[in-house]
């Protein structure tokens, strides 16, 4: 499919997507957010896909959602679509491994996009915030549950109430981001990343997010139950014995996702 508002490139079984709306910084409209719902299952369908990695320009990743496709909707309008809700569940369905790799500006939704991957690489040019007060709202992409969770209770009331900003090095020191890496370096270190990803079991990288996934919704008991169970399931697997075979003979793996 030919998208107007994202840039698709698939090679070495890595799927980068590229948000493309450079007039808007990114910002995240209707058709956008639909586009990278259908680029994503796209991904999810293709078999030579093993790793996805979503990123912006070195200006913003994303400046917020579409503050003028938003304005002057009703709260009819915006509960009875259901605003953001479809576009969002959409990208968590996604099974497969998502990088986001961040430069410049990831304000509002951008925020929350970049929070809903499966983890953050970012610039040092890089940075976060919840702005949304400023325009009297509230988040409504997860801002408020996934930054509390990443950053803790008193720095996401900070950036939710005051709408200030989070830089790259505060980001990495407060658990938002995995890393930190000059610009120029950000798209080699991400696509590196998913290069390694992409060279592991792909049964294994999807019982991986599950479990962390479930570690931020389950009672510890219950989380280490899931995960205990997702351990002896990848023992049926031929990939778990290929693994440790590999292990002991002192070679490479060779998955086949079986």
């Amino acid at each position: 499919m030919a998208f107007e508002t994202l840039i698709v490139e698939i090679s070495d079984h890595i799927c980068l997507i590229r948000l493309n709306r450079p007039e808007a910084l990114n910002a995240l409209n209707t058709q956008l957010l639909g586009e990278l719902g259908q680029a994503l299952r796209e991904a999810e369908e293709n078999e030579k896909v093993r790793c996805i990695v979503l990123t912006g320009s070195e200006k913003a990743f994303a400046a917020g959602a579409d503050i003028a496709e938003m304005s002057q909707q009703s709260f009819v309008e915006v509960f009875g679509s259901d605003l953001f809700g479809a576009e969002a569940e959409a990208i968590l369905r996604c099974r497969k491994p998502i990088i986001a790799a961040v430069a410049g500006y990831a304000l509002g939704g951008g925020c929350e996009l970049a929070m809903m991957c499966d983890f953050i690489i970012a610039a040092d040019t890089a940075k976060f915030g919840q702005p949304e007060i400023n325009l009297g709202v509230v988040a409504g992409m997860g801002g408020t549950q996934r930054l509390t969770r990443f950053v803790g209770k008193s720095k996401s009331m900070d950036m939710h109430l005051t709408g200030r900003f989070m830089d790259a090095e505060e980001a990495e020191k407060s658990g938002l981001v995995s890393r930190v890496v000059p610009a120029k370096k950000l798209m080699e270190e991400a696509m590196g990343a998913a290069a390694k990803i992409a060279r592991k079991s792909a049964l294994t990288t999807m019982a991986v997010k599950e479990a962390v996934n479930r570690s931020y919704e389950m009672p510890l008991r219950e989380g280490l139950l899931f995960e205990r169970r997702l351990f002896h399931a990848l023992f049926a697997t031929e990939d778990q014995k290929e693994g440790m075979g590999a292990f002991l003979e002192k070679r490479e793996a060779q998955f086949r996702d079986k």
